[in-house]
């Protein structure tokens, strides 16, 4: 296999992400964000079950054994039962693009859960990457306020530059509430991976690998077992808020369903198994680096499609927060 397999993998999960934004984005708009995870997880489940039963003749992972199904499924309710409902609610406060963005703190989340989870140690240059990650986040976000242009024609010119002064500060540029769901994201994002990630090892001690075909197969089961758990929470959350005839409601609408299909493909079945197959045939760290890459890749398509308006500013405070997520694992 290519020596730079995992790369490759990473470079295309990166690209799934950006295509399940923009779809995610649209139809979260439409039907909302809670309807739209539970429609797009049993999407999910029935795309990975095709997958498993060709492969290994059954739709579900039954040697996965309790340990690995025990943390997996933790890994579905904090990934997506917290991540995902905190970040497709990001996409109706304020869009995908900025939504992305905060999906930068993923990378910094995840060393941190691996600290406390695993006993991985966080070096200077990892705490200085995630400083640098953060910055680029605030660089996207904060601006000056406007809030001074009444104070020019106030007539009194001390008593006006002095307003000016006063209200001439640094502000959240975004809704707090925006902000608030996007930092969910990436917190749950990054943890959810971690939980994965020892999931995963309990999945391969139960069943241990012996061809290609089966190191292959183990990302996507274990992916079956987080959607599984995540629909399951999205389910109750459902019935608890007694919105049922939401979810109804959205099957009728095509365009939706038809968004939501496209970004189930990418997202939870092709893009968040390969994450999964690219940490194992390279470094975490630079996979992880280099699937970060979706809030740049996502630039040009928002302005594109949703025609946003984009400030050197946001993309600047974007560059620079992926660069914080690639210092991270130096």
């Amino acid at each position: 296999m290519d020596q730079h397999f995992g790369e490759i993998v990473s470079l295309i999960v990166a690209a799934s992400w950006t295509l399940t934004a923009l779809s995610f984005e649209y139809a979260s708009k439409k039907i909302g964000s809670l309807s739209l995870n539970i429609i797009r997880l049993m999407m999910a489940m029935i795309m990975l079950g095709i997958f498993l039963l060709a492969a290994t003749g059954s739709p579900f992972p039954v040697h996965a054994g309790l340990a690995a199904w025990l943390w997996l499924a933790l890994s579905g309710l904090v990934g997506y039962v917290f991540g995902d409902f905190c970040l497709f609610n990001s996409y109706v406060v304020i869009g995908s693009r900025l939504g992305q963005l905060f999906m930068t703190l993923a990378p910094p989340t995840a060393a941190i859960a691996g600290y406390f989870f695993l006993g991985e140690k966080m070096s200077l240059t990892s705490i200085a990457g995630m400083l640098v990650c953060v910055s680029g986040i605030g660089i996207s976000i904060l601006g000056r306020t406007d809030s001074d242009k009444a104070d020019k024609d106030n007539g009194n010119g001390q008593d006006g530059e002095n307003d000016r002064h006063r209200h001439h500060k640094i502000s959240i540029n975004l809704p707090i509430k925006g902000v608030l769901f996007g930092i969910g994201a990436g917190v749950g994002q990054g943890v959810g991976l971690v939980l994965s990630k020892i999931g995963m090892s309990h999945y391969m001690e139960a069943a241990p690998p012996v061809t290609e075909m089966d190191s292959i197969v183990i990302p996507f089961a274990s992916t079956q077992i987080r959607a599984i758990a995540g629909l399951a929470g999205f389910l109750i959350i459902m019935l608890l808020q007694k919105k049922g005839r939401n979810l109804a409601a959205s099957f009728k609408d095509g365009k939706s369903m038809g968004a939501a299909a496209s970004g189930t493909f990418f997202g939870p079945f092709l893009g968040v198994s390969l994450s999964l197959l690219a940490v194992n045939y390279t470094e975490a760290g630079i996979a992880s680096t280099i699937m970060a890459l979706t809030p740049i890749l996502i630039i040009l398509p928002s302005k594109l499609i949703y025609k946003e308006k984009i400030t050197a500013r946001q993309v600047i405070g974007a560059v620079i927060s992926v660069t914080g997520a690639s210092i991270f694992f130096i």
